[in-house]
């Protein structure tokens, strides 16, 4: 199960919604090509926090869905990453009171939810007396 909620947290996270300016939008995984694979594929496009910080988070979640059992620190860890950019991106949404950013970033807030109620307490193997 905690695989699954930490495959869904990616998933969701890269479907945040982006708008700015006029007739300027974009998703989180097209933002996330360009800046990996884009024509200026400079070492200075991951300096910033605000771009660095989610990538580590997808990137701590993307290890632990390859464990055997999901570190729920790890775990933890990665979706405090990844929250930075998707609570930013929910709170512009309520702001400017547009519902398809606060549409988008819904699916995250609510796995987010059910990753931390299935990681909060370790598995406790000894109580089945």
């Amino acid at each position: 199960m905690k695989k699954t909620l930490n495959v869904l947290l990616i998933l969701t996270s890269l479907f945040g919604y982006i708008e700015w300016g006029k007739d300027q939008h974009s998703f989180l995984f097209q933002m996330e090509y360009e800046i990996v694979f884009g024509a200026s594929r400079a070492a200075s496009n991951f300096a910033h926090p605000a771009i660095f910080i989610p990538l580590f988070g997808q990137l701590i979640i993307l290890f632990t869905i390859f464990q055997k059992t999901p570190n729920r620190w790890l775990s933890f860890l990665g979706l405090a990453c990844l929250s930075t950019i998707m609570l930013l991106i929910f709170a512009a949404g309520i702001a400017s009171f547009n519902y398809r950013i606060i549409l988008s970033a819904i699916p995250f807030l609510v796995t987010a939810i059910f990753v931390l109620r299935y990681n909060w307490y370790p598995d406790n193997k000894t109580s089945a007396k």
